[in-house]
């Protein structure tokens, strides 16, 4: 009789492991779709980071391209702010703008 218990109870846990791999919480379906799952949302990423890469961009050039206007309207035109006073510096032997 104990010669046949042993077998059984081993074969009777090969059955509950393979229960647990094919039925369980960490089953290989679950697994399978969890990787699913896992790349539908890094491409979800990958597209938003793209999206605010871009408006990143834009953000800087609009930023960047109104300080150049002001720049060279304070330059080339004299303008200033309210508030603020102009002082133009001459120096000897050079002509101005």
């Amino acid at each position: 009789m104990a010669s046949r218990l042993i077998p059984a109870l081993l074969v009777g846990l090969l059955l509950m492991l393979h229960a647990q791999l094919w039925l369980g919480r960490g089953s290989v379906p679950r697994v399978a779709e969890m990787k699913r799952e896992l790349a539908a949302q890094v491409e979800a990423n990958e597209q938003a980071q793209q999206r605010n890469d871009q408006i990143a961009s834009e953000v800087r050039d609009l930023q960047e391209g109104l300080d150049m206007v002001e720049e060279l309207a304070r330059q080339d035109l004299g303008m200033v702010r309210p508030n603020e006073i102009f002082v133009q510096v001459a120096v000897p032997g050079q002509t101005p703008r």
